[in-house]
């Protein structure tokens, strides 16, 4: 059996920048372990397998090791194929998750995709010393979300400088962490860390802007924002803080389409 498979970069507007990952449209779905044997072998951050239903998509996301409840970068990659390639005519794709329900993409402006994802409410913890020591610095303040740390601190400098134990990090009880500052040139930037899900440190994390944005909404006292994942590729987006729901903007960038046999 031949399947029609994507690879789009996400959150960037030029190939091999933003976060990397594989999409495929199935008729139907597939068994989970073919699904997740399928995002092993592209060994991308994401996998997104996607299945008409009524008038939207039911949607799931697999990383090489397993499946995760959210995935803001793949979500805005699977809108990309369907509006460029499965034409795709109006302008939202309503998308439901099992796992996380209703999310939407709308197609707006200039090459811009815009997510809209419910709100992660977190909450202020003391700061945890196995954290601080699998991160390797102490935070301002440290918070916890559904599924992931997030650890605040004063600088862009500091965040550039961090280097995680991973070890120590894969024995967290969490999806991942997040680690945030002020921006330079933006209003926040960000690095996320998830060797629990296979993936040291995500290029860009569209989910974890979910947290992100509750917070620096507080703290700026703005409800749209910039932001930049400084990972080595690096990532660029536009953040709205709307309460119950957020809203995450970004560009997709195309690299590779072709078939797979399964």
């Amino acid at each position: 059996m031949k399947q029609k498979i994507y690879q789009v970069d996400a959150f960037t507007d030029r190939p091999f920048g933003g976060n990397p990952a594989a999409v495929c449209i199935l008729d139907a779905w597939l068994d989970t372990t073919l699904m997740q044997s399928i995002a092993e072998e592209n060994n991308l951050a994401e996998t997104a397998f996607a299945v008409r239903k009524g008038k939207g998509y039911e949607l799931r996301w697999f990383t090489p090791e397993t499946e995760v409840d959210l995935c803001g970068h793949a979500t805005l990659a699977t809108a990309y194929v369907l509006f460029n390639y499965y034409n795709h005519s109006e302008k939202t794709i309503r998308f439901y998750s099992p796992r996380s329900g209703e999310l939407n993409v709308e197609k707006t402006a200039n090459g811009w995709m815009t997510l809209d994802f419910p709100t992660d409410p977190i909450v202020a913890i003391r700061n945890n010393r196995e954290l601080d020591n699998a991160i390797g610095l102490t935070p301002v303040k440290t918070f916890k979300g559904k599924t992931d740390f997030m650890m605040v601190y004063s600088s862009q400098q500091e965040v550039e400088a961090i280097t995680p134990n991973l070890h120590l990090l894969n024995q967290l009880d969490c999806r991942g962490v997040i680690v945030t500052a002020p921006g330079q040139e933006v209003d926040f930037i960000s690095r996320f860390f998830a060797p629990q899900c296979g993936i040291p440190e995500d290029p860009v994390t569209g989910s974890a802007h979910t947290s992100l944005t509750p917070y620096w909404y507080e703290v700026l006292g703005k409800s749209k924002m910039t932001a930049k994942q400084l990972s080595k590729r690096g990532g660029d987006l536009i953040c709205e803080y709307l309460g119950g729901r957020v809203k995450i903007s970004g560009k997709v960038a195309p690299y590779l389409t072709g078939e797979i046999e399964i």
